[in-house]
């Protein structure tokens, strides 16, 4: 393998290895010889500047030729170890030891100006943890993820990003076959409730207490305001940084689970192995957003049981954290466990609130807003409207002479809509903004422009026949989520009656 021949080098300090390296292997990953980028995302290269060098590089150095044929496995960084992590975790609520980046790949960690970032292939080959998989991704799936991480980012919903997608030149047998690809993506820590599952089921004291202190040193955002206290202690015991690590996670994971909610976000298989230690979303499956509001929907066709269905997110998150809490049992004692979850669905419920509130236009909060916004979701499921399109029409009929008919005519029952019209205009009374200031203030809120599955699927159907177009003007809609952008009018329509028939699985 050979090393690149440019002058752009990135700058690495591969932490995870030298803190825990029994908690995967070093590996090589697979060679494609004829890679071919699909998409980048010059927005997030920019998050991989470091500019503090003497030659500081540019966003383009990392799309260029060398740095493809590194992602592709042709050529070495300086400094770079690439890994396969090694954790385990429970899938649908069945403990799994086995588990580990079956076709993924930290090449390495990415010392930046605005901190340390983890390079990350997905679709990379075999590891040790393939168990019966390829390591092979495709172009649907690489395609989907890097979609979903980037649109979730814009709408300020906590994620993992992605620096781009490149063919592998393969064909990939899944049902059929596909070409492959492979994603980069790009986050702070790829630490999983799935690492410390790893450390407690083997009884691993050490590795536990040495997970911990490496989040403390390395991952978590000690600026956050959950550190403040923490922070003014001289010399931390590990039960103290273990119990700062956990509120911190309890807190990141109830708001991203309550924006989630109030976006109509479904991620579809919540197992603790796909869950942050940030609070952050990834390892993109079978996900979609809402279209109908069905709080029952269910986006993943392999969740029979419907464990993952969309109601279901908030107490699945809980679940996992209890998971967590339980791995952290042999350094903190069940009360304080116990007592430290106990402020999830404070955290939640204060984070969905001040969202639905914003949503609604209401600064000002009052006793019966829960009752206002409930009578609304109610008639949104009775009535199978879609969900994005209704929050944003709402934003549009603030003024008391604007036309009404647009948000009622949304519901097939028109007079209860209407009803309900009457008493929301009736609340907009208590507020003191203006009409057309809240109209502003809704729409920063309530998307015109979501990753609605039709369109994804549109866009990987082109990219597949060789037509990359499509996708990019996708992504640039989803970059600005909340704008007008009278030229795309036609990525936030109602979704053709053929997108119901899309079935999505974790097949990759």
């Amino acid at each position: 393998m050979s090393k690149p021949s440019n002058s752009f080098t990135p700058k690495f300090n591969n932490t995870y290895i030298k803190w825990l390296p029994e908690l995967g292997q070093v590996i090589t990953p697979a060679r494609f010889e004829t890679p071919a980028w699909l998409i980048t995302s010059d927005d997030v290269s920019e998050l991989l500047q470091n500019r503090n060098e003497e030659t500081p590089s540019s966003a383009k150095d990392w799309h260029s030729k060398d740095m493809l044929a590194w992602f592709a496995g042709q050529t070495e960084q300086p400094g770079a170890q690439p890994f396969a992590q090694k954790y385990t975790g429970h899938q649908f609520g069945h403990y799994n030891p086995q588990l580990g980046d079956g076709r993924g790949v930290l090449l390495g960690e990415v010392e930046s100006s605005q901190g340390r970032f983890d390079i990350h292939v997905k679709g990379a080959g075999q590891t040790p943890y393939s168990r019966f998989g390829d390591g092979r991704a495709v172009v649907r799936s690489s395609i989907r993820e890097f979609l979903a991480s980037e649109a979730l980012h814009h709408m300020g919903i906590p994620s993992s990003r992605a620096l781009g997608v490149f063919t592998t030149g393969e064909q990939v047998q899944r049902e059929t076959l596909e070409p492959g690809a492979a994603l980069i993506r790009i986050c702070p820590s790829h630490i999983r409730f799935g690492h410390f599952e790893n450390a407690f089921h083997h009884g691993d004291e050490d590795l536990q207490r040495r997970l911990v202190e490496y989040c403390i040193e390395h991952v978590l955002p000690r600026t956050h305001s959950d550190f403040t206290e923490f922070n003014q202690i001289a010399d931390p015991s590990i039960e103290q940084k273990t119990l700062a690590l956990f509120r911190f996670v309890i807190r990141r994971t109830a708001e991203m689970v309550a924006k989630w909610q109030a976006f109509g976000f479904c991620h579809g298989v919540m197992n603790t192995d796909n869950m942050s230690i940030l609070g952050i979303t990834f390892d993109f499956g079978p996900y979609g957003f809402l279209d109908q509001y069905n709080p029952g929907h269910i986006c993943n066709h392999s969740d029979h049981s419907g464990r993952y269905a969309f109601d279901e997110q908030p107490g699945v998150a809980l679940w996992n954290l209890n998971v967590l809490g339980h791995s952290l049992s042999g350094i903190l004692d069940e009360h304080t466990l116990r007592t430290e979850l106990q402020n999830y669905e404070p955290h939640l419920l204060a984070e969905y609130s001040s969202l639905m509130r914003s949503k609604m236009g209401f600064v000002n909060q009052q006793t019966d807003d829960r009752v206002l916004l409930g009578e609304l979701l109610n008639i949104m499921a009775g009535n199978k409207t879609d969900y994005t399109i209704a929050w944003r029409t709402l934003s549009e009929v603030q003024a008391p002479e604007s036309d009404a008919s647009p948000f009622v005519n949304l519901f097939v029952n028109r007079t209860q809509a209407q009803a309900w019209l009457d008493k929301y205009k009736q609340r907009l009374s208590l507020e003191t903004t203006t009409a057309s200031q809240r109209t502003l203030q809704m729409k920063a809120v309530n998307p015109k422009y979501i990753l609605r599955n039709y369109l994804a699927q549109q866009v990987i159907e082109a990219a597949e026949q060789g037509d990359t177009q499509p996708l990019k003007t996708l992504y640039d809609v989803l970059q600005k989520p909340f704008d007008e952008q009278p030229q795309h009018q036609e990525f936030a329509k109602h979704p053709p009656a053929w997108s119901e028939e899309l079935s999505i699985s974790c097949s990759s």
